[in-house]
């Protein structure tokens, strides 16, 4: 619809909506304002409402461009105002929408940071670790966020592989933890959204953080021993309890640090440990010499007191290498033997022998002697002197004469002429080894005797042609027949030494003589057979060193020991009938000789299984049975009983014979048929010809087939005739017999009147020879019917069920019942469907695991992720089936059990995102002024999400950096909304206006169950100080701008896009001399949504941006713009200023008086150069004084003659009389305030100021008079708004 006015169109619009980018840059092309004029006349655009500060229109062309920076997030859609102007008609306005386009400008935001938790380092592999979520605010694929995992710390090839994060945030366990190797993890992961156009550039935002990862350690390594290896050393001979050394084991596992305990393992070694300490000490006497080696090795083992994880004992060993240091504890000794087959465990000897012939030279060895001496100790321990003494000592001398551990020892003449046959035959010395450094145990001796060696004249002779000897048959070889047969040869040394043998060698096999002293042994006792040879015949001869021989005849005779056994002869093998007696003979014989003891014989009966039912004459061998044999007694299936006789002879030592004397029963028919229960009962289906209803057993004691064979029989009876029965064989004497009912007979349920059959079966023995030997048994058949109908649900146990989230109930949370009403059933439940539900709508798949249905109708929580933020309502389809049904239906009809969720206390109350920004003005900010609010939720439902507001904190930070803490400056109402919880902030207490900065208000909300979940966030609310307040003076009354103080602030907010607050309106009585009287004065602040506020200087610059406003403003009535009112001070200051003042009045009043002789002076100067100047002045005309300099008096650079403001002529000839040089020049058009003018005052105002320009009493000048002798107030100047210079 058009409106035509005086026959003119007005135009409009054709758009309704505009799309614009997030992302456009400041400056850059909006939008084109279209409008459609049907005269064609001249359209000007313009736009306005409270967003239209985000645009700028060219009012020709309806160009808009972009002045404030958008963000979709904070305001996703406005509404601004356009209007077209033809020149003619009204202006038309229109709504214009602004849609601001999303663009991928917010990088993901990870939420509930800090992420950290502790796992064991026996975690499964693929467990989730961790959840992390990030929310992008950004729409479509730039909103959905990926995750991945950028970073493991400490960083190694292993350890990014260690872990995977999967694609809803969960991080999971990708292999193995080990505490030992690493206890703590950091992962650095990285959300990137999906990416979206940013200026026009495909854009991935990403952001990352830190996930940290403690592990626990378990008790899984076996501990350690540190300082490895260890050796220690003990002196020998030490006391017992002496320290040789401390082991220290340490738990590896360094976070159980477990227990440790030592042991020794070592067997029988002289060393003991503290279990505790692991100190080792000697616990039994030490000898070096006498250890297998002087290092003893030592297996400790170190044992941690609690079993492992594994259930095992978590222990480690080590060897410990203890070396016995010598001790000079032993004496050098002497020893018969030749280095180096020498052995030192045996005995020492003292005692040594040789000889040598008579007159030998000096130096020469005495033969046939072998001394070793020996010390065992080591290094100096083991050094000792040797020397001779006796009686013939000083014939001889020892080499060597010093000996350090071992070494072979000769006894050399050193005097020949002593060595003398004739004197004497033998030599004796003794030598000593004397240790030096042992003095309590020093020294050993060897006594030495040497033999000296002479010719040979004598044939040896026995004193005896004849002996008679004896020996015992089967003696070992080595036994002495006789010790000392020898022959006598007076001659000396080697010619008179005799040697023995046997003749003729053949007797050499069987016996030997002892080539020294003629000793008679047995050589090989194998072949003394006393029963093959009785008596041996032998010469023995006695043969001296030069060879002469002599004989005599040996008689020996061999005895008779007991080396021949007993032998039985012939076999027994008796058979008897069960119930008889048993008698036999054992006959035996030996070949020892006879009529000695070695061949007289015994009897006996060995211990066996049966010995105890026979006995035997000891003499004759008659053996019988005690009592008649019982065949069933015989565990033998043969029923053989083997007896066991020992025969034995009477020599010494006894040999002995055994033989078995098998005995075989016969069996007899002699034991009735046994069931093996005393009744039995079983059932069988109605309707079952040829079914098994069960068997029965009995066994028949006797042994054999044909006596313990059974077969089985009904007894007639009531019913008897249903059934059949079979017997089979299941072992031996074991028999059963299976009962069936007869093929031919259909047994009836319903048309028995009772229920069972009582029947009798007879066992019997088919080869007895009385038919009475059997035996009965009562069996009970029950009759069973058929399963044909289906099972039904009570519905008593489909009520609802209430479980709790979280997993706070676990195991079983309900039982299902179901009923059939066959005798025989078997129900088992089964799970159809799970359907979630959160409120009314579905909750998809979410809780398809939470429950599970077992076949006995429990309902058990399967799961700890139920949640009742995301399905309240878990409905569970299900049927009985019952596993017995034979005929019909097996199911029950489908039923319907609801399991609701109870919430729980889970849920932390979220904050929601603050969008704007808060800003306090103290001055009017009254108690109870609302001047910020939080927003908070809670999934959790009811009372649990219920949300209560409290101030944690008040911190005041100035704008130089310090902070000053405040209490009860802020309070917090609690109020919900829909969805959420409001907490209003609102003025405790009045605010101090002179304080500069933001406060920083801790904000916490917690919910209302016990105990309550808390979370924080910081308010930054802004506080714009007194040297913010404007003043704005007006020319109509206070009731006048009262009454137009919303159209003022309206037009204010205009121009400066700012929020007015209006501090005071008042009147006022002194202008202060300026261009206009101003009746009231509004006082205010210009606060902008980001805390800034304005000053004087910057308002003006806004007002006089725009005149159309500025227009305005000024037909409301303002004329001055100026700095609010100093805040008056106290009392107290006052006090204090005016005793500060009297002090600075008495110095200024001495400074005046030395000073007004001097400025006394200075005056009469200036006047007489001021009239010389004005001289000067009347002779230049107006064009020429606008060429030249500044006239003294006025403004400095007024080369046109003008005043900026009045725009009027100054006339040249009025000089004021001031030099131009003077610090005392003033402006003759100063203004003590910045005074608005409406423009049609312009004429008058400038008529005014000429008049006054050209009067002898120019306000002017005493204006400037007055300001040299009280300071005006500080004045603000703008640009728009100043004359001149003050």
């Amino acid at each position: 619809l058009l409106l035509v006015v005086s026959g003119n169109t007005v135009p409009f619009f054709n758009m309704t909506v505009v799309y614009v980018p997030e992302d456009l840059e400041l400056g850059q092309h909006a939008f084109q304002l279209m409008a459609t004029d049907i005269d064609g006349d001249p359209l000007t655009y313009s736009i306005s409402g409270p967003d239209a500060f985000y645009f700028s229109v060219d009012a020709q062309t309806g160009n808009v461009i972009l002045r404030n920076s958008l963000d979709r997030e904070l305001l996703p859609k406005f509404t601004i105002i356009v209007k077209v102007f033809d020149g003619k008609n009204e202006a038309v306005s229109k709504k214009l929408t602004i849609i601001v386009e999303d663009r991928n400008d917010n990088a993901p935001v990870f939420q509930y940071l800090p992420y950290e938790t502790s796992v064991p380092e026996n975690m499964k592999l693929n467990s989730i670790i961790y959840t992390v979520f990030a929310n992008d605010s950004d729409t479509g694929n730039a909103s959905k966020v990926s995750y991945s995992i950028e970073e493991v710390i400490p960083d190694s090839g292993k350890n990014h592989w260690l872990f995977y994060i999967l694609p809803n945030g969960s991080v999971v366990l990708n292999g193995s933890l080990d505490y030992a190797t690493n206890a703590f993890y950091q992962l650095k992961i990285l959300a990137k959204d999906g990416g979206g156009l940013l200026h026009n550039v495909l854009t991935f935002q990403q952001s990352s953080t830190y996930l940290s990862l403690t592990i626990r350690d378990l008790p899984n390594l076996d501990p350690r021993f540190l300082s490895e290896p260890y050796s220690g050393s003990v002196p020998e001979n030490c006391s017992l309890g002496t320290t040789v050394l401390t082991v220290t084991a340490v738990d590896r596992d360094t976070g159980v640090n477990d227990e440790i305990s030592y042991s020794i393992t070592n067997a029988s070694v002289p060393f003991a440990i503290s279990a505790t300490t692991g100190t080792i000490t000697v616990s039994g006497p030490l000898d070096r010499e006498q250890l297998p080696s002087e290092e003893v090795l030592l297996e400790v083992t170190a044992r941690e007191k609690n079993l492992d994880i594994h259930g095992k004992v978590a222990q480690t060993s080590t060897m410990v290498a203890v070396m016995v240091t010598d001790v000079n504890d032993n004496k050098p000794q002497f020893y018969r033997c030749s280095l180096p087959s020498c052995d030192f465990s045996t005995s020492a000897q003292n005692n040594f022998r040789g000889n040598i012939i008579e007159h030998s030279s000096s130096r020469l060895p005495v033969s046939n002697l072998s001394i070793v001496a020996h010390d065992p100790d080591k290094g100096i321990n083991s050094n000792y002197e040797l020397y001779l003494q006796g009686p013939n000592a000083s014939a001889f001398t020892v080499s060597p004469t010093k000996i350090v551990g071992t070494g072979e020892v000769q006894l050399l003449v050193q005097d020949p002429s002593s060595v003398d046959y004739e004197i004497s035959h033998v030599m004796v010395v003794q030598i000593i080894a004397n240790d030096m450094g042992n003095p309590t145990d020093c020294c050993s001796t060897a006594t030495v005797t040497i033999n000296l060696i002479d010719s040979n004249d004598h044939i040896p002779e026995f004193p005896q042609s004849t002996y008679n000897l004896s020996v015992m048959e089967n003696s070992p070889t080595g036994t002495i027949i006789s010790p000392n047969i020898t022959a006598y040869d007076p001659d000396s040394g080697v010619l008179g030494q005799i040697t023995y043998q046997l003749l003729p060698e053949s007797i050499r096999k069987i016996f030997t003589v002892n080539a020294m002293t003629g000793a008679v042994l047995v050589q090989n006792g194998s072949l003394l057979d006393r029963e093959t040879r009785s008596i041996y015949y032998a010469n023995l001869q006695a043969k001296d060193g030069g060879n002469l021989v002599g004989t005599t005849v040996l008689e020996i005779t061999v005895l008779d020991d007991n080396d021949m056994a007993p032998i039985v002869t012939g076999s027994y093998f008796i058979l008897v009938e069960e119930g008889q007696n048993v008698r036999t003979q054992i006959q035996a014989i030996d070949n020892d000789e006879p009529g000695s003891r070695n061949s007289e014989l015994g009897f006996k009966i060995l211990p066996g299984p049966f010995s105890n039912n026979f006995t035997i004459n000891a003499t004759t061998g008659e053996m019988h049975s005690k009592e008649p044999l019982d065949r069933e007694a015989l565990e033998d299936d043969r029923g053989q009983v083997v007896v066991t006789v020992e025969v034995y002879d009477h020599g010494m030592p006894k040999l002995h014979t055994s033989v078995n004397v098998t005995i075989t029963v016969g069996d007899m028919n002699d034991n009735a048929p046994m069931f093996l229960n005393q009744s039995y009962e079983f059932s069988v289906f109605e309707d079952s010809p040829g079914s098994v209803v069960g068997e029965v057993e009995a066994t028949d004691a006797d042994r054999t087939e044909i006596n313990s064979r059974i077969s089985f029989l009904l007894q007639r009876g009531s019913g008897s005739s249903n059934f059949l029965i079979r017997s089979y064989p299941l072992g031996q004497g074991y028999y059963g017999g299976q009962l069936s009912v007869d093929p031919d007979m259909s047994l009836d349920y319903d048309t028995l009147q009772q229920k069972f059959f009582f029947l009798v079966v007879l066992a019997e023995n088919t080869a007895a020879d009385n038919m009475g030997d059997t035996a009965n048994v009562s069996v009970v058949v029950h009759i069973l019917d058929i399963n044909d109908e289906p099972p039904t649900i009570l519905p008593a146990s489909l009520q609802d069920v209430h479980v709790s989230e979280n997993g706070t109930q676990q195991g079983l949370v309900h039982t299902l019942v179901a009923s059939d009403p066959d005798t025989n059933h078997s129900l088992v439940f089964e799970e159809l469907a799970v359907t979630c539900f959160k409120g009314a709508s579905s909750a998809g798949e979410v809780c398809w695991d939470w429950f599970v249905l077992a076949p006995n109708g429990s309902v058990l929580v399967n799961s700890s992720d139920i949640d009742y933020e995301l399905c309240d309502r878990v409905v569970l389809t299900l049927r009985a089936e019952d596993l017995y049904t034979k005929k019909g239906n097996r199911y029950s009809q489908n039923e319907t059990l609801r399991i609701l969720i109870t919430d729980v206390n889970d849920n932390t109350p979220l904050f929601l995102p603050i969008l704007q920004t808060f800003v306090v003005v103290p001055e009017i900010s009254p108690v109870d002024l609302q001047v910020a609010t939080v927003r908070a939720t809670d999934a959790d439902s009811g009372p649990r999400g219920a949300i209560t507001f409290s101030i944690v904190g008040v911190v005041l930070v100035e704008d130089n950096g310090v902070s000053r803490p405040f209490e009860n400056l802020f309070k917090v109402v609690t109020a919900p909304e829909q969805d959420s919880y409001v907490g209003s902030i609102q003025v405790a207490s009045n605010l101090d206006g002179s304080l500069k900065g933001q406060y920083q208000v801790t904000v916490k909300a917690q919910d209302s169950e016990t105990p309550g979940n808390t979370a924080q966030t910081v308010l930054n609310i802004f506080t714009v100080d007194q040297s913010y307040r404007v003043r704005l003076q007006f020319t109509t009354t206070v009731d006048k701008v009262q009454s137009n103080s919303e159209k003022i602030k309206v037009a204010l907010t205009t121009v400066t896009k700012a929020g007015v607050y209006v501090a005071a309106i008042r009147s006022i009585e002194d202008t202060r001399a300026s261009q206009v009287e101003a009746k009231s004065v509004m006082e205010a602040y210009f606060v902008y949504s980001n805390g800034t506020a304005l000053d004087v200087n910057q308002l003006s610059v806004l007002i006089q941006s725009d005149p159309l406003v500025l227009a305005e403003l000024v037909n409301l009535g303002l004329a001055v713009i100026g700095p609010g009112e100093v805040v008056k001070p106290t009392r107290e200051t006052e006090l204090i200023g005016i005793i500060a003042g009297l002090a600075v009045f008495l110095l200024i009043f001495i400074l005046i008086m030395t000073l007004v002789v001097v400025l006394t002076t200075r005056s009469y100067k200036r006047k007489l150069s001021a009239m010389k100047a004005l001289k000067v002045a009347t002779t230049f005309s107006p064009a020429m004084a606008q060429q030249g300099a500044g006239i003294p008096g006025t403004n400095q650079y007024n080369a046109e003659g003008a005043n900026p403001m009045l725009n009027l002529s100054f006339d040249p000839s009025h000089d004021l009389g001031f030099h131009e040089d003077s610090s005392s020049v003033a402006s003759v058009n100063s203004l003590d305030e910045n005074t608005v003018n409406a423009p049609e005052d312009n004429n008058l105002k400038a008529m005014q100021g000429k008049a006054q320009l050209t009067d002898p009493t120019d306000e002017e000048v005493l204006v400037a008079t007055l300001d040299l002798k009280d300071p005006t107030k500080t004045a603000y100047i703008n640009t728009t708004f100043t004359t001149t210079d003050l």
